[in-house]
């Protein structure tokens, strides 16, 4: 089992600010235009999914992880939140899914996961189903929103766009104003909602693309593997993009954690 270690730098104030608020409670959701599928506890658990663990240091981790960007999201008024790594196989998806559910288990907002990965989307496969739309139909057929939409039975304010089909000219689809739209849209539509971006990693044009669609990134380092000219490169390449922290992947546990 992997092991985390969340480490926050200072937020970079950006032009994205607002007012810091407390939410109040979101109410209750009852799913009935979102499709719902059943999920099984021992693919999610497979997949290292904190919804197929009980209690325990792994769950508490990303509790922890939560706490940390909350803090920061609500004293920025920030709330679409892009997840990315310097260097491939970070663990940066199950980062990003993970970080999502453990901010849907908090009762004050719903959210809204994103697999904005269009050359290799996988968020869908960690949770076991195979979408018939996904972010993909939207951005080159206009399917509708509400068609892609998903809701993991048993997971309550929670909802996924997949991703769908992969797309080989990803970088173009994700800077283009219909993502940019779209982006503004998902951010806006609910109040108490906070959007989750799983990116591709920052040796590709994609997420370069469409960092400056978010509030601020979240860096996922793989302890043992990203070096230091990594991560000065992808600090460097986000410039323009607030950093709400970095999150070390894959640690070691130490004597007696």
């Amino acid at each position: 089992m992997e092991s985390i270690a969340p480490s926050f730098a200072t937020p970079t104030p950006g032009p994205r600010g607002g007012s810091p608020a407390v939410p109040a409670p979101a109410e209750r959701i009852e799913y009935t235009t979102t499709r719902s599928i059943e999920v099984r506890r021992e693919v999610l658990r497979r997949q290292r999914l904190i919804a197929g663990y009980p209690p325990g240091p792994y769950v508490d981790a990303y509790k922890v992880l939560r706490t940390k960007v909350l803090q920061i999201l609500r004293e920025r008024g920030w709330n679409a939140l892009a997840v990315t790594s310097p260097n491939p196989q970070a663990g940066k998806t199950v980062a990003a899914i993970n970080l999502a559910l453990s901010l849907a288990l908090d009762v004050s907002q719903t959210v809204l996961l994103v697999d904005a990965n269009l050359r290799h989307p996988s968020v869908h496969t960690a949770f076991g189903f195979t979408p018939q739309y996904g972010l993909s139909d939207y951005l080159l057929d206009d399917v509708p929103i509400e068609r892609l939409l998903i809701n993991p039975k048993g997971i309550g304010r929670f909802v996924v766009l997949p991703g769908h089909r992969p797309l080989p000219d990803a970088s173009e689809l994700l800077a283009s104003p219909k993502m940019a739209r779209l982006v503004d849209e998902l951010k806006h539509r609910y109040p108490s909602r906070i959007v989750v971006f799983d990116l591709p990693h920052l040796t590709t044009a994609d997420a370069l693309a469409f960092a400056p669609h978010v509030d601020a990134a979240l860096l996922v380092l793989e302890a043992g593997r990203t070096t230091h000219a990594e991560l000065e490169e992808a600090l460097a390449h986000l410039n323009t993009t607030p950093l709400l922290g970095t999150l070390l992947n894959k640690a070691e546990p130490g004597p007696g954690s």
